[in-house]
């Protein structure tokens, strides 16, 4: 396919496009880009890529992504050739449509792309704040837990960081099961009360 040239703002030639699309003229640039004529879609691009450009960095609001439009415009105008009706319209207001519609699916992409980030920082930020929530309640266990005598002390780590067994500390630690319940459940009780007594002060 032919090589569609760059534009810019300020380097796009501008056209009368009335002038030069009435009559035979129009007639033949038609039957020439329907039939596949890739001249046909280098004139075409030259005659009215400054006016999709217009309508695309008005609406977009920048230059570079309304240049893209235009590329993108003329390579989906070449491939759907076969649909164009000129019994329907004239070929630039059959640009400008596609125009409209790609417009619509840059900002379309731009609205993909923010949720995307959004969602991203989000996520992050959620993340951090529970680090954070579960640094701060083993900061607080840790402290409560150094509140318990020596052999309650044992069996609570055990329990809590090393996720033993009720068997299996009190195998460790060559104490009766029944003790290592009791123990555990007095803790348990010990340090509920002064959480929620710490929650109420906060």
């Amino acid at each position: 396919m032919h090589d569609l040239p760059r534009i810019s703002p300020t380097g796009g030639q501008r056209y009368d496009v009335t002038a030069l699309t009435d009559g035979d003229d129009h007639a033949r640039l038609v039957a020439a880009f329907k039939a596949g004529d890739e001249h046909a879609l280098a004139e075409a691009y030259a005659r009215w890529s400054s006016l999709v450009y217009t309508i695309a960095v008005r609406s977009l609001g920048d230059p570079p992504e309304a240049e893209d439009v235009t590329q993108k415009v003329f390579i989906a105008a070449w491939r759907g050739r076969a649909t164009f009706e000129p019994s329907r319209s004239r070929l630039p207001a059959w640009l400008v449509g596609i125009t409209r519609h790609t417009v619509a699916d840059a900002h379309e992409a731009r609205s993909r792309r923010r949720r995307v980030q959004e969602a991203v920082v989000f996520e992050r930020e959620l993340s951090q704040a529970d680090e954070s929530a579960d640094l701060a309640d083993r900061v607080m266990m840790s402290d409560e837990l150094q509140r318990l005598g020596p052999v309650p002390q044992q069996v609570m780590q055990l329990a809590f960081y090393e996720d033993l067994t009720h068997t299996q500390i009190a195998d460790s630690l060559e104490i009766p099961l029944g003790t290592v319940k009791s123990h555990i459940r007095r803790s348990l009780t010990r340090l509920r009360v002064r959480l929620e007594a710490n929650d109420d002060t906060h």
